[in-house]
């Protein structure tokens, strides 16, 4: 597993993307600004190169990610047979978004994947944002 810098206008591989839009919890790590680690699961989409997640605005992970948007994402699905093992982490920053069309579009896919949000998680509350990660940097196992 060595990570591939990933450019502007850079598309990963396929066989990542799938992954990444298949799976249905992702794991997000943040730092405090001591640099103490956070790590939680989250539920996510993938569109158009970046990744997303909603959190409330108060949450651990997005004061986190308001002093340093540094951001780490790991994706992957485990077996007991090692052989069958897949993954994918993904390193870059994370811009916070309030509303606008995005947050909305973004939104929407999140109900469409997720159907309990709109009962459980009141992605419209105005504690709500939406978490964009940009990768800059992939490393991935197990996939063509």
């Amino acid at each position: 597993m060595f990570p591939t810098k990933i450019r502007p206008g850079m598309r990963l591989r396929k066989s990542l993307v799938r992954l990444l839009e298949r799976e249905r919890v992702c794991r997000v790590a943040t730092a405090d600004p001591s640099g103490r680690p956070h790590v939680v699961p989250v539920c996510h989409v993938w569109e158009a190169g970046k990744l997303y997640f909603a959190a409330d605005a108060d949450s651990r992970k997005v004061r986190h990610l308001r002093a340093n948007p540094h951001v780490a994402v790991v994706v992957d699905v485990y077996a007991e047979d090692w052989a069958r093992l897949a993954g994918v982490v993904l390193w870059g920053t994370a811009r916070l978004l309030r509303g606008g069309p995005l947050y909305r579009r973004v939104r929407a896919r999140l109900y469409r994947k997720y159907p309990q949000y709109p009962e459980e998680a009141a992605i419209e509350a105005p504690q709500t944002v939406i978490v964009e990660v940009t990768p800059t940097r992939a490393a991935s196992w197990g996939l063509d």
